[in-house]
């Protein structure tokens, strides 16, 4: 298989990554994958391989944009706090005075830090909501909070973009993905977007890699997350996500589309200060400790938007995708993959990069 397309680049420092990379994409029966990586200032890899589609047809290129699932929380969260640096918003303001019709009494800094509650429906849900932004938000404003706002943290896994972007749509007239695009993502040049447009459909990779395994690891998951993720239907299905209908939507707390660099970018462009000011990313990397997340299952702490522990903060998602700003290391570094499995291949890859640095294994 030595056939596997690959491209980009990479100081030759950072050869062995280069190697697990490969190896990667070997075990990847389905489509291929990116990764890309920051350090001291410059880009030393950004590499791209395997295939864009399920057939094999068409070669992963420099530019192939791929769905990372919650990967593209932070890029939400990033959008809200430019908004509130400008003084547009204020984080701890109650969302009621903007949205009175939510009946969660939460601030923004709350709901930033998923700690609102609105983490699963009640009642069962139409596929169509995803598509109709004003039918999700009226199922979100008619939901009471599973816990009381602020008393406990759980990730909102289909509904974050929601929250957030039905915040900014009141308050500043865009939606959330106008704003990635207009105040974010493009004056960065990162290649990411939530609602594609035509210029991008044909450069996106198909999703594969929801076999029985994949299905296997769901049903381990907790029966919150079961519930959280599964209502409205469709999060999982590769019918849907492999659809124009989805990638054309905004629906931002996962259906963000881009590339290695455009993750591992956000996060060099806050570990070197053109996105936030010192202050605003201060408060994005404050959280209150580690606690339970009762919707993934596990211990963690949440800062605004992304996840903290002593190395840094970042982000996975489903299936095997990551962006991480090791604050110790003085790097960033992405992974994103079309092919459904495990984080085990993202943490070959950073590891093998950190060798190089003389850091300890993630």
């Amino acid at each position: 298989m030595d056939d596997i397309p690959l491209g980009g680049h990479l100081d030759p420092r950072f050869e062995p990554v280069r190697d697990v990379f490969l190896d990667v994409l070997r075990s990847q029966p389905g489509t291929g994958a990116s990764v890309a990586a920051w350090y001291d200032g410059e880009w030393v890899l950004d590499l791209h391989g395997g295939w864009a589609d399920a057939a094999h047809t068409r070669p992963w290129a420099q530019d192939t944009l791929v769905m990372p699932y919650s990967v593209t929380k932070p890029f939400a969260a990033l959008a809200v706090l430019v908004l509130a640096e400008r003084g547009v918003l204020d984080l701890d303001d109650p969302v009621q005075s903007w949205w009175p019709e939510l009946r969660a009494s939460t601030t923004l800094r709350q709901m930033l830090a998923h700690r609102t509650g609105l983490v699963a429906l009640d009642e069962p849900a139409p596929e169509e909501a995803f598509y109709d932004w004003e039918l999700m938000c009226r199922l979100l404003e008619d939901q009471e909070p599973i816990w009381a706002p602020g008393r406990a943290q759980g990730e909102a896994a289909l509904f974050y973009g929601h929250l957030l972007g039905e915040v900014v749509r009141r308050v500043d007239g865009r939606s959330l993905g106008q704003v990635l695009r207009e105040d974010v993502c493009g004056p960065l040049d990162l290649d990411f977007h939530v609602g594609l447009g035509p210029e991008q459909l044909t450069r996106v990779a198909e999703l594969t890699g929801f076999d029985d395994e994949f299905r296997r690891r769901g049903e381990e998951q907790t029966e919150l997350y079961r519930r959280a993720i599964a209502n409205p239907p469709g999060a999982l299905d590769p019918r849907v996500l492999n659809s124009e209908r989805w990638r054309t939507a905004e629906i931002p707390a996962l259906n963000g589309h881009g590339t290695a660099r455009a993750v591992a970018g956000l996060y060099a462009a806050l570990a070197d200060g053109r996105l936030l000011g010192d202050d605003m990313r201060r408060q994005l990397l404050t959280g209150e400790g580690e606690e339970p997340d009762l919707v993934i299952g596990d211990t963690r702490e949440w800062g605004l938007g992304v996840v903290l522990d002593p190395d840094g903060c970042g982000m996975g998602g489903v299936g095997g995708s990551f962006g991480w700003w090791s604050r110790l290391g003085g790097y960033t570094f992405a992974f994103l993959t079309g092919h459904i499995g495990d984080h085990g291949r993202g943490d070959r890859l950073e590891n093998a990069f950190r060798a190089v640095l003389e850091l300890p294994p993630v």
